[in-house]
């Protein structure tokens, strides 16, 4: 057995009404759920560092999408759910071991709710042509054995790509055009994959192998491309907004907050007018600075007057960026300067680890991150490092379309992007989460931890290098962060007001352009990300806005003794659980602490 494999000896489930002849302790439900649920994502299971599961080799495995095996999926849920109940209902559990329950349960309900009612296996083809790619990928990339091995595993799956693809065929009914135009985009990255990518990295001696591998799965591909292009987008189109219903149910086990859409959407609009007025206040004094002979437009009405002054300034900031062929090198610039600023100011304890990379996101995943994202380090195997993805630009771009997306990631915006993906944001925190134990919790929390914790602390991050003084308090910096709070405001109103209340494309495109001061290019991209997924763009609010007040709490709570760092240390300690338990955690119910229920 290689370092960092597990290998799960589950006892095999009663056939008799979903139940077991014994009771199950939490804990050993809690192994279950998360075993079980790796071995139904064998490509998850290699990106988590868990590669054989009850003598099975998930490594050389892709996802079963036929009948029998979500079937599987569902009865596994439904008996686990109640199965759950029953361990939680009579057992004394510590504070963590109450949290890991509610992500279980949470999780549990996602799981059926899209195996039952979203169906996004019958409607959202991406789900295919991603999986493929991540399952090529991620051996290609994450040393968990020796090369050979890793080549031997990305062959066995090469394999397998026509009869999932065949799978696919037969299982996709209809899909949203967006859904299927991105598909087709994203499948070339697949395609390039096995024609370029993988080849260079095969010696020679097992070239053999791979050509009689890649040849048919290729073929697969292209036929899949056509099927997309001639068949599925030629059909009735699904819908790609959740009903009302749907969505706040999935909403609720999602982000796993006290407030509902609703309260969110209300918030965030509220929040939009009192941070576009803090822009005006830091806004003004840097016009009159930048355009010393200009006006500053007071004889316009209220909102115009601000819109043109914030423009301006930002329009005048926006023009210091980088340049196609620089834009990397300046990210990996700014990650140095992030680490050093947090190391000088104390701010938290900076990973052992030097195990980030900072890469170019992969052509099969650029569809969703269409500016960048970050790969944390397999949780079973952190040693094999983390990524820090950055799209480029595409030298096919026309001009107009090069120079949007490089004013939206300036000098300065490219300083934030690199903090919240990074330094000492994702980064950080999914190191810290490597580090829990038991391993149970550090699993769960790592794959399926809350996302408002996790967009939360990315988001939060910003802002606290700020207060702290990085880059010198320069005010165009803190201009770009409210225009940051903006887009994550404008964020929060596009999923609720597109899934909820049927937005248009105009009023979305309105919103991010005119009111939160968006390039042109970045709006499109976002507008499709929205399109693409549901209830995660809201994340970033809640998340931001629960971060701060749990701090402002543990410092009120601490007095005299509060200390940042301390207040940090501790809360990436717990890792991702949802933000009202980490409140309650820090509030008086440290580790190790049982109480009744």
């Amino acid at each position: 057995m290689r370092p960092g494999t597990v290998v799960l000896f589950a006892a095999v489930l009663s056939t008799s009404c979903g139940q077991r002849a014994t009771k199950q302790s939490f804990t050993e439900v809690e192994d279950e759920f998360i075993y079980n649920s790796l071995a139904f994502s064998p490509v998850a299971a290699t990106s988590a560092g868990y590669h054989q599961h009850q003598g099975v080799k998930l490594d050389a495995q892709l996802d079963d999408f036929s009948p029998a095996g979500l079937d599987r999926q569902r009865n596994f849920y439904k008996s686990l759910r109640y199965r759950l109940g029953d361990a939680v209902s009579g057992e004394q559990l510590s504070p963590e071991d109450r949290a890991d329950s509610l992500i279980i349960r949470d999780q549990i309900e996602l799981a059926l709710l899209e195996l039952n009612e979203i169906e996004n296996f019958r409607h959202n083809p991406t789900v295919y042509v991603e999986l493929i790619g991540n399952a090529l990928f991620n051996p290609l990339v994450l040393e968990y054995a020796p090369k050979p091995e890793r080549l031997r595993d990305i062959i066995a799956r090469t394999r397998k790509i026509p009869a999932f693809l065949e799978q696919a065929r037969k299982n996709l009914t209809s899909s949203p055009e967006i859904w299927t135009k991105v598909a087709i985009e994203e499948n070339q990255g697949n395609l390039d994959l096995l024609e370029r990518v993988i080849p260079a990295a095969v010696p020679p001696d097992m070239r053999l192998d791979y050509d009689g591998s890649a040849k048919p799965a290729i073929e697969a591909l292209h036929h899949f491309q056509s099927f997309l292009q001639d068949e599925l987008g030629k059909r009735k189109q699904a819908e790609w907004r959740l009903s009302r219903d749907l969505y706040g149910r999935k909403f609720r086990f999602a982000l796993e907050t006290e407030s509902g859409p609703i309260q969110v959407l209300r918030a965030a609009e509220a929040e939009l007018k009192t941070v576009r007025a803090r822009m005006l206040e830091l806004s003004l004094p840097l016009h009159q600075k930048m355009y010393p002979s200009h006006s500053n437009h007071s004889d316009l009405p209220a909102h115009d007057h601000e819109n043109r002054v914030i423009s301006e300034v930002l329009d005048r900031i926006a023009e210091h960026h980088a340049r196609p062929d620089t834009y990397m090198a300046d990210a990996k610039r700014d990650l140095e300067e992030a680490r050093a600023f947090v190391r000088a100011k104390n701010l938290l304890t900076l990973p052992g680890r030097e195990n980030l990379q900072i890469i170019e996101t992969p052509e099969f995943m650029r569809g969703i991150y269409a500016v960048g994202g970050f790969a944390p380090a397999p949780v079973l195997e952190p040693r094999l490092g983390a990524f820090y993805w950055v799209t480029p630009i595409p030298a096919s771009w026309p001009k107009a379309r090069i120079e949007s997306k490089l004013r939206e990631y300036n000098f300065y915006h490219l300083k934030l992007l690199t903090i919240h993906e990074a330094m000492p944001g994702h980064y950080v925190q999914f190191e810290f989460a490597s580090g829990i134990e038991p391993k149970r919790q550090c699993i769960l929390r790592s794959i399926w931890g809350n996302g408002p914790y996790i967009e939360g602390w990315a988001t939060y991050s910003e802002q606290m290098m700020l207060d702290e003084g990085f880059l010198n308090n320069s005010p165009e910096l803190r201009l770009t962060l409210l225009k940051e709070e903006l887009r994550v405001v404008a964020n929060a109103i596009l999923d609720v007001r597109l899934h909820m209340f049927g937005m248009t494309d105009q009023r979305a495109l309105d919103l991010m352009e005119k009111e939160t001061f968006q390039e042109t290019e970045e709006a499109t991209a976002k507008l499709q990300r929205a399109k693409l997924s549901s209830c995660q763009l809201p994340t970033y609010f809640i998340g931001w806005h629960d971060w701060l007040g749990i701090r402002d709490g543990y410092q009120k709570l601490q007095g005299a003794k509060y200390s940042l760092r301390d207040f940090h240390d501790r809360a990436l300690k717990e890792g991702a659980v949802p933000l009202p338990v980490l409140a309650r955690m820090l509030n008086g119910e440290p580790r190790g602490e049982t109480r009744s229920k």
